[in-house]
């Protein structure tokens, strides 16, 4: 997708194909897009281009590949590195050992695909600019393009902390060189960002499965008020994604991470994929994460692998333990194989598991055509639940046991022998079930760790869990050196790793 660069029909006949795509059709195998348009419908350098272009970069390594899994999730205290030993004698000590790298490739990728899509983002702002009488077609564009930059600085905040705030147009190498803003600062640009998009982002598109919504805007609010524990608001903006009418979660839990579920009713944001073995506008998040094997077990560089400490975790019975982990000589459900023993790793995830059927009609296994689940409706609804009880008193109490049976609910299915109602009135026994609960019900989703850090419990677990060497300034990972050689000094390192 990069190599596109700024090719604009081919850039906007990319967004087309990822954009215009149905979610449950009647033959699911057949994932292609609804229609195109010529370039006569999209004029050249206009601002829905532009917000097509900061789309695209969704895609990149760093906002959707091994380096976001690896920042995001191969940290947590319930997965590993995995890939094989070679690998993991480089990347282990790293990302499961804490000896943080300030030149290993995950971090430098991951913050140049981050800024590549503020770029983007700025892009589509600095256009609207010049614009008189806004439309609201156009106040919508400059609410997707808000919502992109407020997402990728929530990810930079709290990966490395203070970062640099970009929120203009890049004309030159030197006027991107900035110092760090601190983090109150990039949480100002963040709310003004999510509050604009709230206002003009609309409830649903039509033709456009994937686009941004208000619901994903007031999702991605939710998650940055909780990361600064403001849980009354949190509570708020939670209960109005959840009072939308859009989302739900009518989706078996056991579905939610197959093809013919994407943008589904319990997607909130998710990054669209699409690959049809010609044309390839897909993502790296499937492969990198795939069974590292042979043959047609060859799925990928088998990264990200869930250990014992996130098998254990589940209640027994829970199906959800089926539905997240691939276990190494073990059947695979529903596809009727067994995977073969002696693979590099006992375990692998299997929320990026491909359909064998889509594979062989593209003549891949590679999963390009696989969407990223972001956010999830279940996320916001324990995040609700977490709101509540937090908040405190008797009715709210009321509202945390609610919001946390309806997840529980949906993983029971209908085995009422299984998975009870939680009916503590305590906090500390209630805040312990939700905590739980988003552990199992996100399990190698790129939740954990940083809701460790938010609940400010990352230290011990991540020392109970045999991570002796990790450290509060463990949090925040180090600038990449390369960073901060480029800017002559006006970059300056995190001070744990000076």
């Amino acid at each position: 997708m990069k190599a596109l660069n700024n090719n604009s029909r081919m850039l906007f006949l990319s967004m087309v194909a990822v954009l215009f795509m149905t979610s449950c059709g009647t033959d699911w195998l057949d994932i292609k897009p609804l229609g195109r348009f010529t370039e006569d419908d999209l004029p050249t350098g206009s601002l829905e281009e532009h917000v097509f272009a900061a789309y695209a970069a969704l895609r990149s390594e760093g906002t959707s590949g091994l380096q976001y899994v690896g920042l995001h999730n191969i940290r947590s205290d319930d997965a590993n590195l995995g890939s094989n030993d070679n690998d993991y004698a480089v990347g282990g000590p790293i990302y499961d050992n804490f000896n943080y790298s300030l030149t290993h490739w995950y971090a430098p990728d991951y913050w140049t695909g981050h800024y590549g899509l503020i770029n983007r983002a700025n892009n589509v702002l600095s256009a609207a600019d010049s614009l008189d009488n806004l439309t609201a077609g156009t106040l919508t564009n400059i609410a997707e393009a808000k919502f992109l930059r407020a997402w990728a600085y929530f990810n930079l905040v709290r990966t490395f902390g203070e970062v640099p705030i970009i929120d203009f147009r890049i004309t030159d190498q030197a006027s991107a060189n900035r110092p760090k803003s601190t983090i109150p600062k990039i949480y100002e640009l963040i709310d003004s960002d999510l509050q604009d998009a709230v206002t003009n982002l609309p409830d649903t598109w039509v033709g456009f499965a994937g686009r941004l919504t208000r619901g994903a805007a007031l999702a991605l609010r939710t998650k940055t008020l909780m990361a600064r524990h403001r849980y009354a608001e949190a509570l708020i903006s939670a209960q109005a994604v959840m009072s939308s009418g859009v989302y739900d979660l009518s989706v078996p839990y056991d579905m939610i991470f197959r093809e013919e579920s994407e943008n589904s009713k319990e997607s909130i944001f998710e990054i669209q994929a699409y690959y049809d073995g010609v044309q390839n506008f897909g993502v790296t998040y499937a492969s990198r994460q795939g069974v590292r094997g042979s043959g047609q077990w060859d799925l990928g560089w088998g990264f990200n692998v869930p250990n014992e400490r996130l098998l254990n975790a589940f209640e027994p019975g829970d199906p959800r333990r089926e539905a997240t982990v691939l276990f190494s000589g073990q059947l695979n459900t529903p596809y009727g194989e067994v995977l073969p023993s002696g693979l590099p790793r006992p375990y692998y995830n299997k929320k990026v598991y491909t359909n064998p059927a889509l594979r062989t009609k593209y003549g891949s296994r590679m999963g390009q055509w696989f969407n990223v689940r972001i956010i999830r409706y279940a996320d916001i609804v324990l995040l609700a639940a977490e709101a509540a009880n937090e908040v405190g008193g008797e009715a709210n109490t009321d509202l945390a046991l609610e919001y946390l049976e309806m997840v529980r609910a949906r993983a029971r299915g209908n085995n009422n022998a299984i998975l009870p109602e939680v009916t503590t009135q305590d906090q500390e026994q209630l805040r312990q079930a939700i905590r739980h609960e988003r552990q199992v019900e996100l399990g190698m989703e790129n939740e954990r760790f940083y809701d460790l850090i938010r609940w400010g419990i990352d230290v011990q677990t991540m020392q109970a869990a045999g991570h002796t060497t990790y450290q509060a300034k463990h949090r925040f990972y180090p600038i990449p050196q390369v960073e901060i050689d480029r800017s002559g000094g006006v970059l300056v390192q995190n001070p744990d790793y000076l």
